[in-house]
This record gives C-alpha cells, structure tokens and sequence, in this order.
C-alpha cells in the first residue's frame, strides 16, 4: 500500500517511474490501476501477481478446508476460527488470492445472514449456488436456507 501511495504522489507531480500514458487525463489514475493490475493501454494487463503466503492466510485457508460438506460458515466465523476475529473481509481477500492447488471449498463460506456474496447475475453466484446444492444445501433467492441446528453443527461451531 505504501508503494502505491509513493507511486500515485510522483505519478500527480508528473514523475516516477510509470508515467502516465498520452491521453490520460489524471496521472494519478495511472498509479491506481497499476496498483490494480491494469496498464491502461488495449490488451496489457500485469498477469501475474506473487501472493505473500502469511500466517493469517494459512490459518483462514486451515479454517475453510475444516468446513464440514454439507455445510456452510460466514465469513465472520471463518476469520473467529482462524483467530482473527473482525476480519472478515480479509477471508474474501484469502479466497480470491488462494493457490488453485489448495482446492479449497470456497463455496461453503457465504456472506452474514447466509447469503452469497457475488452478484445474483454473474457465473460465480451460479456456480457457488450448484456447488451448495449438490452438497445437499438449499438455496433460496440467493440465501442459504439454515434448517435447525444438529448437535454435529453445534459440536463443529465449538472446535
């Protein structure tokens, strides 16, 4: 974030080591979609991106792999389980950077309330939904239906 800060202020000045391309009105722009992963010109992107294994990304990943099938968190309870209570938004921040080795159950973490997270008209939404319900989760209008807890759930909840 500091990176993206220093490139912004001397990209405004009209210096740094990007400059910003012919056409574009604010330089400052240029720094942010750099910092994005966007050059701005037609058909070059920055592709490949070197994500920091961390501590706190391996637990939140050790916390999804623990959702049993059949199941879903928040991502709330995901961050409380992987002992970084209040970051949830850091969880969504995990999945979307987690190896596809890993082959994690992303589609068993749903937004508060049970809801999915992605827009109800994009292929991610579609997808997170068939996943649910091929594990035996109902989904309605978006929401995953939570029947009564099982003692197997409370257990679970208490790990």
């Amino acid at each position: 974030m500091r990176e993206h800060i220093r490139l912004r202020r001397a990209a405004d000045r009209g210096r740094g080591p990007f400059p910003a391309p012919p056409g574009w009105a604010g330089a400052g722009r240029w720094a942010d979609a750099l910092a994005f992963g966007h050059t701005g010109l037609p058909g070059v992107a920055i592709v490949s991106r070197q994500v920091r294994r961390t501590a706190a990304l391996e637990a939140i990943w050790r916390a999804v792999r623990a959702i049993p099938p059949g199941q879903v968190a928040t991502y709330g309870a995901v961050a409380r389980r992987a002992g970084l209570a209040g970051r949830a938004r850091l969880v969504g921040y995990a999945l979307k950077v987690a190896p596809e080795e890993l082959d994690l159950p992303w589609h068993r973490v749903v937004a508060s309330g049970g809801r999915i997270a992605f827009p109800p008209s994009s292929r991610l939404h579609a997808e997170q939904r068939r996943r649910l319900r091929a594990e035996g989760i109902e989904v309605v209008r978006g929401r995953v239906r939570r029947a009564a807890a099982t003692l197997d759930e409370l257990l679970w909840k208490l790990i």
